[in-house]
């Protein structure tokens, strides 16, 4: 008789030894708690990744320096030459005209080209063609930063920051709330929430994915709670508040969506620790008339009252 070997697993590529108490896999703003030690530099190197996902004020400052850094090289360059070949050079001083040659190459980068300095010799046509050509090639290239920091889909859901446990029907349910505040249309929402949750007798932690009052909206105008309902196949079944802390359970979120504006998929990824989870409170419901249509107060996406548990 033949024996089914094949496993299933539900550990969604996260690390089941990891059962050190305060253990996180993934932070609240959805990047993995994961650290790579001893990778080659050329491997772990990823500038167009870095450049692209990196926040808008570090982005203009990498652009800002290496524009700087750009032109103090090739005014040294022309120094180099000699700032007698270049003509409208008025500089007595080295530092006069260094920075007069730095204004210059800011010129030539730009092909912009003032025509006050010109180059004379061989040397400083040299120098001044070769920075021409590096100039187009690194605005062009900075165009196409610029565009694909502006056309990358990404989903911006905010989540409350803490999650309750709250009673549902004659039970009771964990739950959360998402809202999505930009003016984008979020089409066709699946979201699959997991626990994590570190076993009693061994270094291991056990995933379990959770079931869903719903799991799949089309539309997603308005404030959404996601609710697991605690029944007699939840995993939180007969668990209080003391054993969720105690086997340091996590709560692993993963919202998938289509944005219109961009007709792509999108993803959002959150999770919730044990300790941000508030027991014996229910969210406040949010939504009120206005006018014709509804309207929804986002900065109280966190407010929450008392409430006995079932």
């Amino acid at each position: 008789m033949k024996t089914d070997k094949t496993q299933k697993y539900e550990d969604l590529g996260l690390d089941t030894k990891s059962a050190r108490d305060g253990y996180r896999a993934l932070n609240k703003d959805g990047t993995f708690n994961v650290r790579k030690q001893n990778v080659p530099f050329w491997e772990r190197i990823n500038i167009f990744h870095s450049l692209v996902s990196m926040s808008w004020p570090k982005f203009f400052m990498v652009l800002a320096s290496g524009y700087f850094l750009i032109n103090i090289f090739f005014a040294s360059l022309f120094m180099l030459v000699g700032t007698q070949h270049l003509t409208g050079i008025r500089g007595i001083t080295p530092l006069d005209q260094f920075i007069e040659a730095f204004f210059f190459s800011a010129q030539t980068i730009t092909t912009l080209g003032y025509g006050q300095v010109a180059p004379l010799n061989l040397a400083a046509n040299i120098v001044a063609a070769t920075e021409s050509l590096l100039g187009l090639l690194l605005f062009a290239l900075a165009t196409g930063l610029m565009y694909g920091r502006f056309s990358k889909p990404y989903a911006t859901i905010k989540y409350s920051s803490h999650a309750v446990i709250a009673p549902y029907q004659d039970i009771n349910g964990f739950m959360f709330r998402v809202v999505n505040p930009k003016k984008n249309q979020l089409m066709e929402v699946e979201v699959t929430v997991s626990l994590s949750l570190k076993r009693s007798d061994s270094e291991l932690r056990d995933f379990h994915l959770l079931e869903l009052e719903r799991s799949k909206v089309v539309f997603f105008p308005t404030m959404w709670t996601i609710v697991h309902p605690i029944n007699g196949s939840s995993p939180l079944d007969k668990l209080t508040r003391s054993d969720v802390l105690e086997r340091d359970a996590e709560f692993i979120v993963m919202i998938k969506a289509f944005d219109e504006s961009f007709s792509q998929t999108v993803y959002s990824k959150s999770s919730y620790k044990a300790h941000e989870i508030k027991w014996g409170r229910k969210f406040v419901y949010l939504t009120e008339r206005h006018g014709n249509g509804v309207s929804i107060d986002i900065s109280r996406i966190d407010e929450t009252f008392q409430i006995e548990l079932n």
